[in-house]
């Protein structure tokens, strides 16, 4: 009778202690506990399990390991409850090694137990201790159950290894919603995204309920793909099925939009859905603005979703910092960068990295070194930045001692890394130091070279006149040299005069890309360096009827809080008198310190007169010239250019600084040129 009278009395209590888990009643649970204790009340497994379930769910994970380690007996039930506590408190570690002494200890690990750890090796990126924990529930016969099976293809997704995950997957007996959704976000995930709108179609023949995760996961799909028809399906698939309000399709919807491109249909999901929208929302636009060059719209959102009282995260700083990076906009950078340190996420990797960029790309090198040195735990994303920064100042030796100093702090390089590295060594002129760490990637590093690496080599050969070696590497190449390569190399072409080369780089690159430009504007002025005007007039001709359209060069300088941008002969500038007079005086003044006119940059049959004038007004000379007409004297003077600085503006420039005593920084779109008394940070070589 008294073994009965326990028995009901534990399963009230036991219940008891499952409702003040599910409703996380900790300080209740925990004075039931003591009267247990202070009670004398007999302890049980049956009661210690549900005590240490309920103080996991409560975040106590402490009182529920203490619990587990006292414990005088053990069954299924408690070695489970406490590998789960652990997965679910992202003690993965911990709960791989408790699964392990469950094996050992002789207990059989159930459906449960194998799920949990499944899910813990799956958040460690362990896929090596997750392959033998497959083969255990193989051999046991757990691996065709559905939680189980689920788990193991979502962990195989999440290492990256989908063959395995497609493997587990079409094995599996029966598939639901969570196991189908495994799959799509798997090969999702994992660029696999035709394969992952295949998989959902075949599951719209399955009996299977479509819920929110399984909707977010293709339309993620979507928008590398371009796929935008299949987009616009699924959301009317979406609005049929009623799940527009819920955020995360929302959201799904909104980050799909802005990268197909589609900003207005992205920019309409906001203002529909307004009071079902989150920082995920506001950045997703924010991101797809910037992408799309639409750097004003980006600010315009921020500044919205700092009216409508949204904390900014560190996805949307990093997006916007970005676009202060990529168009050198500098003031709007360092606010940026302090509302930042209000919102203490200095220390973020993402944002940090991209802060010591940014401060790079706008050509303030101290200030990227501040920023870095402020850091407090580099990871590999701020090494690769900085790296980065030093590549496009063109400052080889000092990116190889980030490098060397990156592998004494034990952190692995990759993919990023060595484009960093190889650009910086091609910008430098250390063919013999890029080629040695092209050549060391895979098989000191185990990181496999991809296309870019090779189109960095194929530029850094170009850039040192190793045009033989270049062509010779361009044809050993394991897959076709996309545009890039074929751009770089006819670039380098031109710049050593090698006409032959110079055709074939040109015909290879208007089959691959047939719009670009560069094909026949670098092959124009190889002709034109040759004095072959027929060729000119005939290469341009084509350009006409195949209605190619030259990129026109443009640079702008910021000058009283405002960015002034200048073409070539600009002629609708307020202050068009002053400018002109201040390149007279300008060329007058770099003459009589030895500039001579290089007219070879003008792929023009012109006379001789008229080729100095026109160089004279390329843009980055007008740039500089307001420049030194509006700022104050010894403030140093950056310009950006869209196009590649010429020649003769390197040289004259180089002489400005000079008769002007002050320090120019051009960036261009290749990289930094530091002007200072007469010298150029390059060295001539760029």
């Amino acid at each position: 009778m008294l073994t009965k009278h326990l028995q009901k009395h534990s399963n009230t209590l036991a219940h008891i202690i499952q409702t003040y888990a599910q409703s996380k009643q900790l300080s209740n649970g925990k004075l039931l506990h003591a009267q247990l204790i202070t009670s004398g009340y007999p302890s049980s497994t049956y009661l210690i399990n549900h005590l240490m379930s309920m103080y996991a769910r409560c975040g106590q994970l402490g009182y529920a390991h203490r619990l587990f380690d006292e414990m005088p007996q053990r069954n299924l039930v408690s070695w489970t409850a406490m590998i789960s506590a652990f997965s679910q408190n992202s003690e993965f570690t911990k709960a791989i090694t408790t699964f392990c002494g469950m094996c050992v200890s002789g207990e059989s690990p159930n459906q449960f137990a194998f799920s949990s750890v499944i899910q813990a090796c799956s958040s460690l990126k362990s896929v090596q201790i997750g392959k033998q924990i497959h083969c255990l529930a193989l051999k046991v016969g757990f691996s065709f159950e559905l939680f189980v099976g689920s788990n193991l293809a979502d962990m195989y997704s999440k290492c990256g290894s989908i063959i395995e995950a497609c493997m587990v997957f079409e094995e599996m007996p029966s598939k639901d919603e969570v196991s189908w959704n495994s799959m799509i976000n798997g090969y999702a995930k994992n660029g696999y995204n035709e394969e992952a709108l295949v998989s959902f179609k075949k599951m719209l023949t399955e009996d299977v309920t479509i819920d929110q995760h399984l909707l977010c996961s293709t339309l993620c799909a979507c928008g590398p793909l371009k796929a935008y028809n299949i987009g616009r399906s699924l959301h009317s698939f979406v609005t049929k099925l009623g799940f527009e309000q819920h955020i995360s399709v929302g959201n799904a919807l909104m980050d799909m939009y802005c990268k197909l491109g589609d900003m207005d249909s992205g920019s309409q999901l906001l203002n529909i859905n307004s009071k079902c929208t989150n920082i995920v929302s506001y950045t997703s636009l924010i991101d797809g603005y910037v992408e799309s060059d639409q750097i004003e719209k980006a600010f315009t959102i921020f500044i919205e979703l700092k009216r409508q009282r949204v904390e900014p995260n560190e996805f949307t700083f990093s997006s916007l910092i970005k676009a202060c990076a990529n168009h050198a906009t500098l003031e709007q950078g360092v606010q940026l960068h302090a509302l930042v340190l209000k919102y203490n996420l200095d220390q973020d990797p993402f944002v940090s990295s991209i802060i010591v960029d940014m401060y790079g790309k706008c050509g303030l090198l101290d200030h990227s070194l501040q920023a870095f040195d402020k850091i407090s735990k580099p990871n590999e994303y701020t090494w690769n930045s900085l790296i980065g920064v030093f590549a496009h100042h063109g400052l080889g030796h000092k990116a190889i001692d980030v490098f060397d100093k990156m592998l004494l702090h034990d952190i692995k390089p990759n993919s990023v890394t060595f484009i960093n590295l190889l650009n910086a060594c091609s910008h430098s002129g250390l063919s013999t130091e890029g080629l040695s760490y092209f050549n060391s990637m895979e098989t000191i590093y185990g990181v496999k070279p991809k296309s870019e690496h090779y189109s960095c080599v194929i530029d850094l050969l170009g850039r040192s006149g190793k045009l033989k070696e270049a062509e010779v590497f361009i044809k050993s190449m394991p897959f076709e040299a996309n545009a890039y390569a074929w751009c770089s190399f006819l670039a380098s072409c031109r710049k050593y005069g090698d006409k032959e080369r110079g055709e074939l780089a040109s015909k290879s690159l208007k089959i691959i890309d047939p719009l670009n430009s560069g094909a026949h504007v670098l092959l124009s002025n190889i002709y034109a360096k040759e004095q072959q005007w027929e060729d000119v007039k005939s290469v341009r001709k084509m350009m006409k009827d195949e209605n190619v359209k030259k990129l026109k060069g443009c640079s702008w300088v910021d000058v009283d809080n405002r960015v002034h941008v200048f073409g070539v002969e600009d002629l609708c500038h307020g202050d068009k008198k002053e400018i002109d007079l201040k390149l007279d005086d300008l060329l007058r003044k770099i003459i009589e310190v030895g500039y001579v006119p290089d007219v070879e940059s003008v792929p023009f049959d012109l006379d001789y007169d008229m080729k100095v004038k026109i160089l004279n007004h390329h843009s980055e000379r007008i740039a500089i010239a307001y420049a030194l007409i509006r700022m104050p004297i010894g403030k140093p003077i950056i310009v950006k250019k869209n196009l590649r600085v010429c020649v003769d503006c390197h040289s004259a420039i180089k002489l400005m600084s000079k008769v002007e005593g002050r320090e120019i920084i051009l960036r261009d779109n290749s990289r930094f040129h530091h002007f200072v008394d007469g010298s150029c940070s390059c060295k001539d070589f760029w």
